[in-house]
């Protein structure tokens, strides 16, 4: 049957660029379904309509109402196709509800140069055995962000103050990553993973759900086995909106997604 994950973000086609999903319970989180994980949903829907191009170069999504678990369609179409990319849309909706509307560059990762040239530095990260799991905690948060069962996060110890009431206020987070199952990361995944993490807020002392409005991630490569380093920041909190960028590291030490999102504070 292949990993939870594959399983999770399985589509079926129903005819031209219709394709049926099932989202899951266990990606909730708060009042709605992961957005990383619906986007990964939808991105899967797209590879397969240009052969070739099975990979997200950019995507952007916008969140029209609140996702719930249960049957779904992915609705894409080509805008454009020519030379090594193409351009598509999609719809995800629910019934008669449009959840999430999406536009995206698709291509092929493997086919790309390898020439990285960046002035950007890996996340400061303890040894994975240093940092505290996600398992540690408390069963009342558990409960309404089932989709902390999904994946194993280990927190930079300088970044959790807030989980006992003393956040640093300097709007970061950091953490290892991997998904349960030890199923190794590819280009799809990480559309999930620039979502992973709690919102970046908590670390300003404003915990709880915060429904992202729009997100844009950009997958720069295929990401080599082994743990993911994830990093979050955000630098403007203003008219009840905050941007989170995220920056997510292979086992290699190369940068393989950037996002950045604009999502409401906390209720």
């Amino acid at each position: 049957m292949g990993a939870e994950w594959d399983q999770h973000v399985a589509v079926t086609r129903l005819g031209a660029g219709s394709y049926a999903a099932e989202l899951t319970d266990g990606w909730r989180v708060g009042g709605g379904i992961n957005g990383g994980y619906q986007l990964a949903v939808v991105g899967t829907a797209l590879s397969k309509v240009v052969p070739g191009r099975p990979d997200p170069l950019a995507i952007s999504a916008y969140f029209l109402s609140a996702a719930t678990h249960g049957p779904a369609t992915v609705d894409a179409r080509v805008l454009r196709e020519g030379g090594s990319v193409a351009t598509l849309a999609a719809d995800l909706r629910q019934g008669d509800q449009a959840r999430l509307s999406v536009l995206a560059t698709y291509g092929d990762l493997a086919g790309l140069p390898d020439d990285v040239r960046t002035t950007a530095t890996p996340p400061d990260l303890p040894p994975v055995e240093e940092c505290v799991s996600n398992r540690h905690a408390p069963e009342e948060v558990r409960s309404v962000a089932p989709l902390m069962e999904r994946f194993d996060m280990r927190f930079d110890p300088r970044h959790v103050g807030w989980v006992v009431g003393q956040p640093s206020g300097n709007g970061e987070m950091q953490a290892w990553f991997r998904l349960v199952e030890d199923r190794e990361p590819d280009p799809m995944s990480l559309l999930m993973v620039v979502d992973a993490l709690p919102p970046v807020t908590y670390d300003l002392g404003m915990a709880g759900w915060a429904p992202t409005l729009e997100l844009t991630a950009h997958v720069r490569a295929c990401p080599a086995p082994g743990w993911l380093q994830v990093r979050h920041a955000t630098r403007n909190v203003a008219g009840g909106m905050f941007e989170e960028d995220c920056e997510v590291w292979d086992s290699s030490g190369r940068l393989v997604a950037q996002s950045r999102q604009l999502a409401r504070v906390p209720r």
